[in-house]
């Protein structure tokens, strides 16, 4: 059991399943069940596909169901079609788009860029759980920080404080109350952004110092792109414009490579 929940993903898997139930039995977040499991079920089947493909006989399906999870609560669609697009989309670009033998980019997050660009049958979940949801799911990603058990989720701290200096520093800047940058904060997509887009162990630098820097950056082209561009999904843009640099990052400021547990070696996300 201990070897079990030493592996982050499974941690992560429980946090996000939890919330899709919340979302079908609860509180309607706006997720709806045959698209959340067209978006998974493409994920998982991609990942078999591709596996397959690449030679590889051992397919392990953790971190594609995070990523169907994960479209499941952040993408809304017009059509069935199109989130079963983003989950294949998401994990082909896992082995088509690669730096160094890891992936470039966050999968749910380049899906999530790549349609709203293609097409304007999708959008974003505009993240409004609820305070009482909210808090919870705080509370409960930050103590998976405290039990390390994603051992690259510092840099979700580091994204959330700059994130929210910004958005406090421009609420002063304009004379307005403290109220709109705590509201502005209080968002579910935010959470999920934070604690499983941009904290993506296999796509962030592997230096405590360069995870810093990136996400400041990641927080200033967002900021940048949000409220100068008006551009709604400026985060996931921001994420996936930098996320090139994380390579250069990794070999200017060397550091060990994340592995998901240091039984597995190279084990594929």
């Amino acid at each position: 059991m201990r070897t079990f929940w030493s592996d982050a993903r499974h941690f992560q898997i429980a946090a996000l399943s939890s919330l899709l139930l919340f979302n079908f039995f609860l509180i309607d977040f706006g997720a709806k069940p045959l698209y959340s499991a067209l978006a998974i079920a493409a994920a998982l089947l991609t990942q078999v596909v591709c596996t397959r493909l690449s030679g590889s006989t051992r397919i392990d399906l953790r971190s594609p169901l995070i990523t169907g999870l994960s479209l499941s609560l952040l993408l809304r669609a017009n059509s069935a079609w199109l989130p079963a697009l983003a989950g294949i989309a998401a994990i082909a670009s896992k082995f088509a788009l690669r730096v160094d033998g890891r992936h470039i980019f966050n999968p749910a997050g380049f899906a999530i860029v790549l349609l709203l660009s293609l097409t304007s049958g999708v959008w974003i979940s505009p993240g409004q759980w609820g305070t009482s949801i909210w808090l919870a799911s705080l509370l409960v990603f930050l103590a998976l920080l405290v039990l390390r058990a994603a051992q690259r989720s510092d840099i979700a701290l580091f994204f959330l404080g700059a994130h929210g200096a910004l958005l406090v520093a421009r609420a002063y800047w304009l004379g307005d109350p403290l109220a709109i940058p705590l509201h502005q904060m209080q968002s579910g997509s935010l959470l999920i952004f934070a604690f499983f887009m941009i904290s993506d162990p296999k796509t962030t630098p592997d230096s405590r110092l360069a995870r810093f820097l990136f996400a400041l950056a990641v927080a200033a082209l967002g900021y940048y792109l949000a409220f100068f561009m008006q551009m709604r999904p400026a985060l996931y843009v921001a994420l996936i414009v930098l996320s090139p640099a994380t390579p250069l990052l990794n070999r200017v400021i060397p550091a060990k490579k994340f592995e998901w547990t240091p039984t597995i070696q190279g084990a594929s996300s």
